[in-house]
Formats: structure tokens, sequence, C-alpha cells
């Protein structure tokens, strides 16, 4: 994580207190209170410390973020992360550790913004089988 590879970065030793907007990849290490929106993705870091109503392409969290997460695609919580607020997401991972308290919505074809199409119903995933199919 400590590689730059184009993120912008808000080091452990900021806070922030008001709303976010961003454009592509974010890390958040420090603290923030208020409102965090963008069409891209967000990484919350593992010193992070998030108050705040978060609406974005993707997220995933290593720290501690308090308030509704919303993505429009991917939400990942790591081992030693905390959510507590309600998530959706159009598909969801949960590490081993991880600690979530809240509802969470999974359903693709989600979006942040006005749905502008219909949500997407099949999928094209050959190697997918029911938990119940037999071999």
């Amino acid at each position: 994580m400590a590689e730059h590879s184009g993120k912008d970065v808000l080091s452990s030793d900021v806070e922030i207190k008001g709303t976010i907007k961003f454009q592509k990849e974010l890390l958040i290490d420090g603290k923030v209170e208020g409102d965090i929106n963008s069409d891209g993705a967000l990484t919350v870091g593992e010193n992070a410390d998030i108050r705040a109503e978060i609406k974005t392409k993707s997220i995933t969290i290593y720290g501690k973020v308090q308030g509704n997460v919303q993505v429009s695609e991917r939400c990942e919580l790591k081992s030693k992360c905390t959510l507590q607020g309600d998530l959706k997401a159009a598909r969801l991972i949960i590490e081993e550790g991880a600690t979530f308290v809240g509802k969470s919505e999974v359903s693709s074809g989600m979006s942040v913004k006005a749905a502008s199409t219909k949500p997407e119903v099949s999928r094209n995933e050959e190697s997918a089988k029911p938990a119940f199919a037999r071999a």
C-alpha cells in the first residue's frame, strides 16, 4: 500500500471535516467526517477513521468506517476492518476477521446515480453452479 501508483493519498496525519470529491483513485489513511462522493475507487487505509456517507464506484476497507456505504461495483472488507452502517453494492467480498454491523443489499446492475438502464439479470459465468446442484 505504500507504493504510489497514481492514487491520491490523504495520509494518517490528515483530518478533514466536509465533503470529499475525487475522480479516479483515493487512499484515505487519516480522519474524515462528512461525505465522500466519487465515480472512482476509494481505499480506506489501516489507520483511517471515517465517519461519512460514502457513494463511490468501488471501495476497499482496511480501517474503520462509520456510516452508510453505496457502491456501484465492488466492496471489499479486509480482515481487520470495521464497517458500521448499511451497505449497498453490486459485489461484496468479506474476509475472515472483518467486522460488519449493519444491513447489506447486494444486487447486480446497481448504480450510484439514477439507473439509466434496466438491471442485468442474466450472468455469463459458465463455471458457476447453484449450491444445491448435484455433480
